[in-house]
């Protein structure tokens, strides 16, 4: 005899969305019912969730975030403001998809929610209109970001961006304005690369090399000594004018359709039947570029799962083909942060090391709770700053207690996250993208 209530076997009868808070209907379509059933509720998740770590709150876990959302899914639950404030605490590191014992896809759960969360937000709830511009009007342009960054490159090649902020004039700004000063790097010459690289040496691979929005603007030394890698490697590298921002942060941040129209962007642009693969150099557009057939509508997956087949982190792609040994020392003890989306979203860990390891002279040792979120997570810092602090103090306690001098991270949040909690707690650590390193022993740079 099925045991199950109506409400768990067809989540469309629950309540009306008045009474939820959220738009049931739009949900059912996006949420697989039986993905809340593959939770065992075991708890093994719960050690590797950065937010249950620090606030030992079961409703900040996998586990009690999956309770509460398959709740409001049955109309046991309304969408409070208690219930969105643990939801949109999530950091969607996928952590728990790593540590799950029953294969549970957490992140095809907690996303759909948080789409929706943000579409039909109370008054008071949701992001704040200076948000909503940043985050959908500014960050996924690469042209504008680097126009707005016009003041603050000016203020740095004065030499007057450390005395503002030692002046706290800063903190006269509204607090989003505030959070993206401070994560501000040193703003290096933009990368302006040609459309198309030569290989050097015998052509072994021709691939696509995609820039990103802020990954270009706040490091595009990373960009250029990405495509020097490849270079080096034997690639042949292509970079596509018409590309476009990965559709991370609209979609991360509630802004469904926007985030699908530079989906369908990108994959026109990429023309991989004439690549071997598109390499990304940052973890987060990655893991959106392997997600594109989840979330396109069904008429685009056939495509999309072409596409996703040629994704590459630029680790993982090297890796494959057979990186090319560099000869130059890079004498330096270096540790290692995994970036979320690269350890547990695309499940790679051991293909960074393995390109540190080349590296003549380096020294590589091991970082303390590596796996555990920084606290960048995207645009988290931006939307939930008290815990990204939090989070990003016991990162870099992690990282000093190795007394490395360098930390590499295959993902820009991270990198800034990261460099920000250096800065502000005066510190000499240097923070790279692998490739930078590995760039520096094929160059000779020291």
């Amino acid at each position: 005899m099925n045991t199950q209530s109506t409400a768990e076997t067809n989540p469309r009868t629950a309540p009306s969305d008045g009474e939820s808070g959220v738009d049931l209907a739009w949900l059912s379509e996006r949420v697989s019912y039986p993905l809340f059933q593959q939770c065992i509720h075991c708890g093994l998740c719960t050690a590797s969730c950065p937010t249950y770590v620090e606030t030992g709150d079961e409703n900040n876990g996998p586990r009690g975030r999956i309770y509460l959302m398959r709740s409001v899914v049955d109309g046991r639950l309304g969408m409070s403001p208690e219930v969105r404030k643990h939801l949109e605490l999530c950091l969607d590191c996928r952590a728990c998809e790593t540590a799950c014992p029953s294969g549970v896809q957490y992140g095809k759960l907690i996303e759909p929610f948080k789409i929706e969360m943000l579409r039909d937000a109370p008054p008071g709830a949701g992001l704040s209109l200076l948000q909503k511009l940043v985050l959908h009007r500014l960050f996924p342009y690469a042209r504008r970001v680097r126009v707005a960054l016009l003041p603050v490159r000016l203020l740095q090649k004065l030499g007057l961006m450390k005395p503002l902020e030692r002046s706290g004039l800063f903190n006269l700004l509204p607090p989003t304005l505030r959070n993206m000063a401070a994560m501000v790097p040193t703003l290096g010459p933009a990368s302006n690369l040609p459309e198309v690289l030569p290989a050097i040496g015998p052509r072994r691979a021709r691939v696509g090399l995609f820039l990103g929005c802020v990954t270009d603007v706040m490091t595009p030394e990373t960009t250029t000594a990405t495509a020097r890698v490849l270079q080096q490697n034997g690639c042949e590298v292509v970079i596509p004018r018409s590309q476009a921002c990965c559709g991370a942060i609209h979609y991360h941040s509630g802004a469904e359709t926007p985030a699908l129209s530079l989906a369908l962007q990108n994959m026109n642009a990429f023309d991989v039947d004439g690549l071997d693969a598109v390499v990304v150099n940052a973890a987060g557009c990655g893991a959106m570029f392997k997600g594109y057939e989840h979330i396109l509508p069904p008429e685009e997956h056939e495509r999309a799962a072409r596409f996703v087949a040629k994704v590459k982190d630029v680790s993982e792609f090297l890796v494959e083909l057979g990186p090319i040994a560099p000869k130059h020392a890079v004498s330096q003890k270096v540790t290692y942060h995994d970036a979320c989306h690269l350890c547990h979203a695309q499940q790679i860990r051991a293909q960074p090391r393995q390109l540190l390891s080349l590296i003549p002279g380096l020294e590589l040792v091991p970082l303390p709770e590596s796996e555990l979120c920084c606290g960048a997570a995207g645009t988290y810092n931006l939307t939930e700053p008290e815990m990204s602090q939090r989070l990003g103090r016991r990162k870099l306690a992690n990282i000093e207690s190795t007394g490395a001098a360098v930390v590499a991270s295959g993902n820009i949040g991270c990198t800034l996250q990261i460099a920000r909690q250096i800065r502000e707690q005066g510190l000499a650590i240097e923070v790279v993208h692998p490739v930078d390193l590995l760039d520096r022993a094929y160059r000779g740079e020291a």
